[in-house]
């Protein structure tokens, strides 16, 4: 193992679980930085209809995105546990295999996103004053999918090798590239929307063809020749079976909260300005609480690999710490300075208003979601995807629509409306923590007999 990997097997775990975590949440919180410049960047150089052609695009492209980057969580636990079994020929299966179902499934995705875009547009009830611009922008974002699915395999593979620097250092560069043509396309060239969806296929190539260079090179512990490159039914159904699952659980979540914000939407533009404001913080929240599920996984599933059972529960309970000193510390400073944050947006008081209501709610209980997400992740490494998603179908989801549609109108109160988070993920953590400790009984008496 090179000393730029994390030995998930062996040493210090809360460092390990750090050295996992931390780039992860950097690279999440660039790729919004790099997001937010490329709206800055059309609102000064374009005009509104520009930045609400890609804005209407927004939560059909982070639903898109979040799923497919749930698919790629298959490819990291499973290459995982065969690296944990020691089985190398597993391994390199699993990672060729992985490869083979980004290209075909990024290519099916990309089909359906420019045969369908204005379909789909219409759908969200786009204006029609901006369904031209948007119909362009989505066809770009879907033509750059097949790219981005191989580099989010790619990176869950180095991930499950236990380098997560080098695909943020790959994502980083794609991303001051993006910027750059950006800037190219839309100052120099007048290109505005189609000149971002250019951009953003330009430097997700260039991230990929980085990303896939390194995994070609990492032949000490997975070995991907491109020559002998195909599905091995086997593993095929191993990642599928942890992937999708975990797509639709981030599609879920995505959509439960538009039920929200739907609700929210009915009270006026203040109030619609406000949780927009709010949405940006609680985003970044949620990518450094999100972070330690992803640190996680690939290590309870090369533990599991292994049969180590002790140092397996030893990395939950040092995953939530983790989780609960970076989430609790900043989400409870999120809402403290909630009002100060919300002005660098907004003058207006009454939108200010609105945004403190739901940051001093939501915010300052982010780190119950990072509880849930560990667990989910633990959940995905000990091979049982399916819980946390039947978990988030029910409390993330099903809740919300039972909470604004039943009882918040007998209750019509804003902060009451957002203690459906910490009550939905409160609920979520319970049934995922029984699940757990149901698992965990069952591997160590299956452990005893074979003694």
């Amino acid at each position: 193992m090179k000393k730029t990997n994390v030995d998930m097997l062996n040493g210090s775990i809360v460092k390990g679980l750090l050295s996992l975590a931390v780039p992860i949440m950097i690279m999440n919180l660039l790729q919004s930085m790099f997001n937010i410049i490329d709206m800055t960047v059309l609102k000064m150089y374009a005009d509104d209809m520009s930045v609400g052609a890609i804005g209407v695009c927004g939560s059909l492209t982070v639903l898109a995105t979040t799923f497919l980057a749930g698919l790629s969580t298959g490819a990291n636990i499973v290459v995982a546990r065969r690296i944990g079994e020691k089985n190398k020929d597993a391994a390199d299966k699993a990672a060729m295999t992985s490869i083979l179902l980004a290209i075909v499934s990024g290519l099916l995705f990309m089909v359906i996103g420019v045969v369908f875009a204005e379909f789909f547009l219409k759908l969200t009830k786009c204006p029609d004053s901006l369904l031209p611009e948007a119909t362009v922008y989505f066809k770009l974002y879907f033509c750059s999918v097949p790219i981005l699915m191989v580099y989010n395999f790619c990176a869950s593979i180095l991930r499950a090798i236990g380098d997560t620097k080098r695909p943020m250092y790959f994502l980083t560069i794609g991303g001051i590239i993006k910027v750059l043509f950006t800037f190219l396309f839309v100052c120099h060239l007048d290109m505005e929307v189609k000149g971002v969806g250019i951009a953003t296929i330009i430097s997700t190539s260039i991230s990929c063809v980085m990303v896939l260079i390194k995994v070609v090179k990492f032949q000490d512990v997975v070995d991907v020749d491109f020559k002998k490159l195909k599905f091995t039914i086997t593993e095929l159904k191993s990642i599928m079976f942890i992937g999708i699952p975990a797509g639709i659980q981030g599609a879920l979540y995505c959509f439960a909260n538009v039920v929200i914000t739907t609700a929210v939407n009915s009270y006026g533009a203040a109030a619609t300005t406000g949780i927009s404001i709010a949405n940006q913080f609680d985003g970044i929240l949620y990518q450094i609480a999100l972070a330690p599920s992803y640190a996680v996984a690939p290590y309870v599933a090369q533990n599991i690999g292994a049969g180590n059972l002790k140092r397996l529960k030893q990395t939950v309970v040092r995953a939530i710490f983790i989780t609960i000193a970076f989430a609790a510390s900043l989400g409870s400073l999120s809402a403290i300075f909630s009002g100060q944050l919300s002005s660098i947006m907004s003058s207006d008081p009454v939108v200010i208003a609105y945004s403190k209501q739901k940051m001093i709610v939501v915010s300052s209980t982010y780190f119950i979601c990072g509880i849930n997400e560990v667990f989910c992740g633990v959940l995905r490494g000990m091979g049982k995807p399916i819980i946390p998603t039947i978990a988030s179908l029910i409390f993330l989801c099903a809740l919300r629509f039972v909470w604004v549609y039943l009882i918040f109108p007998l209750c019509p109160n804003f902060t009451f409306l957002y203690t459906v988070w910490p009550v939905g993920w409160t609920l979520s953590i319970i049934t995922l923590f029984i699940a757990y400790l149901m698992d965990m009984g069952k591997r160590k008496l299956a452990f005893a007999l074979k003694q």
